[in-house]
């Protein structure tokens, strides 16, 4: 980041940490008369984030979540292989929850759905942390930690390591 670049944080540790909480009650609670939950995060941060929601939910309720790692260039999503790392018949029938750290326009997240729609599922819901609502695709998430107004040229950054966050830059 050069020295011209302004970084200002949106959301501290604990706040990140009660969204998580707070969009694990609210996805146990659509969910709570399933046997079994898939969460599919983006790979990278979503994918991430599918792990912390598992571990919540795995706190306050007994469902059995699966998280799954969805494989996409996100340069060029229309142009690459999506991929999963379990196979496709594990999803057959099943409640997913798409996970990803941001919501922009819904283009990663409308390709990363690709091979999901190739199998009948029982529902298939969106989980993200920061929606900065700027949709071209028809995507809109179910389950939002953070609704924030940017402007496109705007970037969001979300720390999910030791010590969480969300900066905007």
């Amino acid at each position: 980041m050069d020295a011209t670049e302004q970084k200002t944080q949106v959301l501290t540790d604990d706040q990140v940490r009660k969204k998580i909480s707070r969009m694990a009650y609210e996805i146990y609670e659509n969910n709570f008369e399933e046997k079994n939950l898939i969460l599919a995060g983006i790979d990278g941060q979503g994918y991430v984030l599918a792990q912390l929601l598992q571990t919540e939910l795995q706190g306050i309720s007994d469902l059995n979540c699966t998280v799954v790692k969805i494989n996409i260039d996100k340069s060029a999503p229309e142009l690459s292989d999506v991929t999963l790392d379990v196979a496709l018949k594990e999803l057959a029938k099943k409640n997913i929850v798409l996970v990803d750290d941001v919501l922009n326009t819904g283009r990663i997240l409308t390709y990363g759905m690709k091979p999901i729609l190739s199998i009948a599922v029982k529902k298939i819901e969106v989980a993200v942390l920061v929606n900065r609502s700027h949709a071209l695709y028809p995507i809109w998430p179910k389950y939002t930690g953070y609704e924030l107004s940017t402007t496109l040229v705007d970037h969001i950054e979300v720390v999910l390591k030791k010590k969480f966050g969300v900066y905007l830059h």
